[in-house]
């Protein structure tokens, strides 16, 4: 543990130990790692052997930093320096250069600059400075594959804790106190649900991580089992004293194969050092974690669903109650809370619950992580107090909107969700507030639009995804859905009537009401709530037979205004169906028949003649 980054806040400015001068972190995170962030680590490691620094400085591959739109990553501390978009052939120059020459390579640095001049360390970047991490607290400053590094940051210590100062009814009552609600999507009080398992007479009884997080666009759960593993043990192992269970098990995504292959070193690792197993950290308690991999099935995100797959069986919600506290794992009581929830419980434990409760509103306590995409420039994970704007997000953490485009909306809540508005952009983030403008929290990924995006299509991606992964076992999601999705497509191919607007309302609140579970019950957020704000679109989609945005291809047609066409024949060349006619400096023309509407054209024509 002697070189570890010890009790340090983290993107603090970190100091390095006496006998080590720097610190070189790299982004070890799916994103960074698909940007070959592994061979950057091999790269500066040769060169710090070649230097002879290898003794001198520590090199880490860490979880997620969390600005995913600049990876690869890599931060020298103590000085906090920034490098983004790092290449393997970069490696050498930031040892020659920053660690042995003492100059940081500034064409690497992160664009940032104060007042004089000076670029910014990491933390004081637009994109860190207004986030609070409590659940991100150690993705990208620990190893996650060294549990040593973990027990540097008071890991474990919440677990020790509650077994040697803390009764089962003050450890619950602690996390009832905080506030903290269930960052899974429906916002349940965490402490209740912990309280309803408890208070299950059984003589066994389940804990049960859900990292099964299957939203287009979120990887907040992903992030966290490969930054972070060791913090989702410690919380289930708190959990499992609290309720009286013994064993634990994390379901999560096979397509996350480096949070699995961490999640199996972290297992692995406490179970060495005697902090799981039958006589956990020999505080006389016993606990243990298996893990399941699902296949990819986005309806066993929903409790029931993920306990049947769990146990082996096909993936299908079953009628609610007996809830899972009453009758869940294999028949027995279990407890059932995702990956971010688990993030919290620790730090609860270890810091009150008055200093949980002091973050976020009156209704929904302390922080939300982001998956922030889409139509954004600092695309990423985020963690926010609730109650920031949604203004905060985009304009300040985001960096806004590419190309000076107007922002649009912003879809929260994955395909349960529904899109927010650019009227209601300074809406303040909590559960309620999202649930009064018809959207809703969700797991956490937040998606924006720009003025390219047709509203009408968005809904119909997400109804589409939905359509495709109901699991069919009750007729209003199964069929419900289809007659939604069929009714969405002929708006946007134009051969709706006005009518269909307001039977496909009232085909909603049907599915919203009668669905078996959540996902069928939200499933027709996203049409409600661009219905709700976006209507002109719609109408603009049936009544004027236009797509304002140019997106829905069957109402979009491209021709060559004769004013501006030069005859240099790009477009005719580049046209993959030969639609294009015409002589090389004469007027070049579209056929309409032929045209498939890819866009090449206007991609390559260097005067703008043709118009969409």
């Amino acid at each position: 543990m002697k070189n570890c980054l010890c009790n340090r806040a983290i993107f603090d400015g970190v100091v390095p130990d006496a006998d080590v001068r720097a610190h070189i972190l790299v982004c070890g995170g799916t994103g960074c790692t698909s940007g070959n962030s592994k061979k950057i680590v091999e790269e500066l490691k040769a060169a710090l052997i070649e230097t002879g620094l290898d003794k001198e400085v520590k090199l880490i591959m860490t979880g997620c930093f969390g600005l995913c739109a600049k990876g690869p990553i890599v931060v020298v501390y103590p000085e906090g320096s920034f490098y983004q978009h790092v290449k393997p052939e970069d490696a050498r120059e930031i040892v020659f250069e920053h660690i042995k020459g003492g100059k940081p390579v500034e064409r690497l640095l992160h664009s940032e600059k104060d007042a004089d001049g000076a670029h910014k360390a990491i933390n004081e970047t637009s994109f860190y400075k207004s986030q609070k991490r409590v659940v991100l607290r150690n993705c990208g400053l620990i190893d996650p594959e060294n549990i040593d590094e973990y027990l540097a940051r008071d890991g474990y210590k919440a677990y020790e804790k509650v077994l040697t100062t803390m009764s089962q009814l003050e450890v619950i009552d602690e996390i009832k106190r905080s506030g903290l609600r269930g960052r899974g999507g429906g916002g349940f009080p965490t402490g209740t649900k912990w309280e309803f398992a408890h208070n299950s007479v059984s003589d066994t009884k389940y804990v049960v991580c859900n990292a099964d997080e299957g939203d287009p666009g979120a990887f907040m759960d992903r992030s966290v089992l490969e930054g972070d593993p060791h913090s989702v043990i410690e919380a289930m192992m708190i959990a499992g004293y609290a309720i009286g269970a013994e064993k634990g098990y994390i379901y999560v995504r096979a397509e996350y194969p480096i949070a699995v292959h961490r999640l199996e070193v972290a297992i692995g690792q406490a179970r060495e050092y005697g902090i799981l197993g039958d006589n956990a950290m020999g505080l006389g308690k016993k606990f243990d974690i298996e893990l399941r991999l699902g296949a990819g099935a986005f309806v066993c995100g929903e409790e029931t669903a993920l306990l049947q797959s769990t146990e082996g069986k096909r993936g299908e919600p079953r009628q609610r109650p007996p809830f899972p506290a009453v009758k869940g794992l294999f028949g027995k009581p279990t407890l059932i809370n995702n990956v971010e929830t688990y993030g919290n419980i620790t730090q609860i434990i270890l810091n009150g619950a008055e200093w949980f409760a002091s973050m976020g509103t009156e209704k929904s306590k302390g922080t939300k992580v982001f998956a922030l995409g889409g139509k954004i420039n600092n695309t990423g994970l985020v963690e926010i107090p609730m109650g920031t704007t949604l203004r905060t997000i985009i304009e300040e953490i985001g960096g806004g909107v590419p190309h000076g485009k107007k922002f649009k909306a912003a879809q929260t809540g994955g395909p349960s969700g529904g899109c927010i508005p650019a009227s209601l952009i300074d809406t303040k983030i909590d559960y309620d507030n999202l649930i009064a403008i018809g959207s809703m929290m969700g797991s956490g990924g937040l998606i924006v639009m720009d003025e390219d995006n047709c509203m009408v299509d968005i809904a119909k991606f997400f109804l589409e995804f939905t359509v495709d992964e109901s699991c069919g076992k009750c007729t209003p999601c199964r069929i419900g859905n289809k007659r939604l999705y069929e009714m969405l497509d002929k708006v946007t191919k134009g051969i709706a009537e006005m009518e269909d607007l307001d039977k496909m309302e009232e085909l909603c609140y049907y599915i919203k009401e009668n669905s078996l579970c959540g996902l069928g019950q939200t499933a027709p957020n996203p049409v409600l709530s661009t219905l709700r704000y976006f209507r002109d679109e719609y109408v603009a989609h049936v009544r004027d037979k236009k797509c304002p945005a140019g997106v829905c291809k069957a109402l979009v047609s491209y021709k060559i205004v004769e004013e501006k066409c030069i005859g240099c024949g790009l477009c005719k060349r580049n046209c993959p169906v030969n639609a294009i006619s015409g002589e090389i400096k004469q007027k070049h023309t579209i056929d309409p028949a032929k045209c498939i509407k890819c866009g090449a054209c206007i991609a390559r024509c260097p005067k703008g003649a043709i118009e969409k």
